[in-house]
């Protein structure tokens, strides 16, 4: 069956170094270099941050794209235009009676794993923060109606304890490393929805391989935790279980991964400068033979 991976950059910057070898990356995954006839290469535009996102970004990814000489198949899939699929997802999941409400401000989250007795001494490899500690889940379903019907801020949390169950075990396969359990635990309750936001990272990128018809998922290492809560989400939505591929990260001098927030070199800048694709190309295999790991 041919290979069908994606590229899938936010348009909140400009692309850099790391971005350009994580395209290549999924080219080369789907392309004739992968030894695979026939495969494909699709492009999403993940601009869920409206407050972030810009048109203008987007644009010069397709430019930086093209420069690039990275072909993919048009047009893309911008997940601004399909709020309904994570809608359904998320309707799905909640009359499967694994979402509830979650009214904690992220204070409150932290004062309470503060006073647990055993209290983590940090997140999880892979995570921004430690797990929910779940005091919302056992909320009456009444006072769930109530809270919501004034108008109060909440978000929709995965019951992870309802889900397994569900689910049963699961595994996930690891180009180059082979099978893998898939252990969501340090995920706990995690965040799906809020107000304003209609799906998080998690629920919209497992909804959008599926949509896109993605066979391989080609990513940096740093998401490699993540794949498996994503591979319970595929299950509990009864999605087709995929690949996965991680690739290591293009690092700066330091040893850390590039990033756009941290001013990481644009490729628009490398362009300016004179260097062209090959060049770039070089640039980043430099970078990352100097990665550790």
């Amino acid at each position: 069956m041919p290979t069908v991976t994606r590229f899938a950059p936010s348009p909140t910057g400009r692309l850099h170094l790391g971005h350009a070898y994580a395209a290549w990356f999924a080219a080369e995954a789907a392309g004739p270099a992968s030894g695979k006839d026939g495969g494909r290469l699709l492009l999403r535009i993940e601009d869920l941050d409206a407050a972030r996102c810009r048109p203008e970004f987007e644009a010069a990814i397709l430019d930086d794209l093209a420069w690039l000489g990275l072909a993919f198949e048009r047009p893309p899939r911008r997940q601004s235009e399909h709020l309904a699929d994570y809608a359904r997802a998320l309707e799905a999941l909640r009359a499967a009676g694994l979402l509830y409400p979650c009214f904690c401000t992220r204070r409150e989250i932290l004062e309470e794993i503060a006073r647990a007795p055993s209290a983590p001494q940090g997140p999880p490899q892979g995570l921004d923060a430690p797990a929910y500690p779940g005091r919302c889940r056992a909320l009456a379903p009444r006072e769930r109606a109530t809270r919501i019907a004034s108008g109060e801020a909440y978000a929709l949390r995965l019951d992870l304890a309802a889900a397994r169950r569900r689910a049963g075990g699961l595994r996930w396969h690891e180009q180059g490393r082979g099978w893998q359990e898939a252990l969501p635990e340090p995920f706990g309750d995690v965040v799906l929805a809020r107000k304003d936001s209609p799906a998080s990272y998690h629920l919209a990128v497992v909804v959008d391989d599926a949509a896109q018809g993605v066979t391989l998922v080609t990513r940096g290492i740093d998401l490699f935790p993540a794949t498996h809560l994503h591979r319970l989400l595929q299950a509990l939505l009864g999605l087709p279980a995929l690949e996965w591929r991680h690739h290591r990260l293009v690092t700066d001098e330091e040893g850390r991964r590039l990033a756009k927030r941290d001013g990481a070199t644009a490729l628009a800048a490398l362009r300016a400068a004179g260097h062209d694709p090959a060049t770039v190309r070089a640039m980043a295999e430099q970078a990352l033979s100097l990665t550790p790991g």
